[in-house]
């Protein structure tokens, strides 16, 4: 990194921002700490380099109310992912690698852009790997004239230390929650302590932001929104992530409960997740829902 791009910033943000590049140098800057040297061209678990790598940047209507809006999420889609889920419905992106790689100042030019197009936030979809690039471009973003807020939308799997640097630069953390068991989590994505490093990192998202905050628009201006996709054959799970929700987080929790789970990637070759989820699962997630008196979200329709 040339230090002579920090000198404009203010003190904390430089002390951020260099420690989160000190992280990829021998990297770990995610839950993997693989330990390369991602700045001299050596790749981990995530394969993930020195320069983020962008899929797509667009406007985009899909994601909860509140971050679509009526005019649009600003949705910046990283290419790369620091898990390996086998059911990855982003599979082409998160394992084969597609994107190009970009600069930070190429990364800051595209945040503003979508802020002229009007969009109601920028959104960093897999940003884990990349976390020292995207808090660059956020800095310059910001001198820029970038006034919108940061959502940084992660399978989780994030080191606390890590989260600790992104303080005052996030506005909204958007976090899924996959697994409960370990058994699961190395089974499906090759991390058994994935649950446990997720509760971690929630807790310390909604530390620092919150319970979410919305305008007289219903637009999100700041704190943390939930998403859990319940997976056939493991709605035990989905209890006992909702349980951990409404009794360590908050009971205000903006929870997105998903049932939009189908067969991707390497999912065929499981027989729990060689099928779509069924009515009945998605209707137990919902009693779970009221069960742990989650009010405030999001449910599915099922075709």
């Amino acid at each position: 990194m040339d230090t002579n791009t920090l000198r404009p910033q203010h003190p904390i943000e430089t002390r951020n921002l260099r420690a989160l590049y000190h992280l990829i140098r021998s990297c770990e800057i995610c839950p993997r700490r693989c330990k390369v040297d991602r700045l001299h061209g050596e790749a981990g678990i995530c394969r993930a380099l020195k320069l983020p790598e962008v899929s797509s940047h667009n406007l985009h209507y899909g994601e909860e109310p509140p971050i679509s809006g009526m005019r649009g999420s600003g949705t910046i889609f990283l290419t790369h992912c620091n898990l390996r889920c086998i059911f990855c419905q982003n599979y082409p992106i998160s394992q084969l690698g597609h994107g190009k790689p970009v600069t930070v100042k190429r990364l800051t030019k595209i945040m503003l852009s979508l802020q002229d197009r009007g969009a109601h936030n920028i959104n960093f979809v897999t940003p884990t790997h990349y976390t020292a690039q995207i808090a660059h471009a956020i800095v310059l973003a910001r001198k820029r004239g970038l006034t919108i807020p940061i959502v940084y939308n992660t399978s989780g799997y994030e080191r606390v230390e890590t989260l600790r640097h992104l303080e005052g630069l996030v506005e909204i953390y958007m976090p899924d929650i996959k697994f409960a068991r370990p058994e699961t989590a190395r089974r499906y994505a090759h991390a058994p302590d994935y649950y446990e490093v997720t509760k971690a990192a929630v807790k310390e998202m909604h530390r620092q932001v919150g319970d979410l905050v919305l305008d007289e628009s219903g637009i999100a201006v700041k704190g943390l929104l939930i998403r859990h996709l319940v997976l056939p054959g493991h709605v035990d799970e989905t209890e006992e992530i909702l349980r951990f929700i409404a009794e360590e987080i908050s009971p205000h929790t903006y929870l997105s409960l998903m049932s939009q789970y189908f067969p991707a990637h390497e999912a065929f070759r499981d027989p729990d997740l060689s099928r779509r989820l069924s009515r009945n699962e998605y209707e137990m997630a919902k009693e779970f829902l009221k069960r742990y008196h989650l009010d405030f979200g999001w449910i599915q329709e099922m075709n």
